[in-house]
């Protein structure tokens, strides 16, 4: 499937287009295993497929809840983001730092 006509597809058509492809992908996974085929060529392209699918319904997700609006400028948003969210620290910082 090509990126256009996923956009193009609603997004109930989505759901069942990557559920369908899901189901495809585990088929040829069994398949495979069980050497019924040998061809191992569709399960990139299978993949690709659900990839651009989850890519489109995750667009339209952020559309809905940012209603589509253009956001702010970039220097300005990095340095409220920056300055609202905690720094995380990762195990291996705090033990080279000494805390615990």
């Amino acid at each position: 499937m090509k990126a256009e006509e996923i956009r193009d597809m609603s997004t109930r058509e989505l759901r069942l287009s990557l559920e369908e492809s899901h189901q495809e992908l585990f088929n040829l996974r069994f398949q495979i295993a069980t050497r019924k085929i040998k061809n191992h060529q569709r399960i990139p392209t299978v993949k690709r497929d659900i990839a651009r699918i989850k890519t489109a319904l995750r667009e339209r997700e952020l559309m809905a809840m940012y209603g589509g609006v253009e956001m702010e400028d970039e220097g300005e948003t990095t340095m409220v983001a920056a300055e609202q969210t905690p720094r995380r620290q990762g195990l291996l910082g705090r033990i080279r730092r000494g805390s615990k």
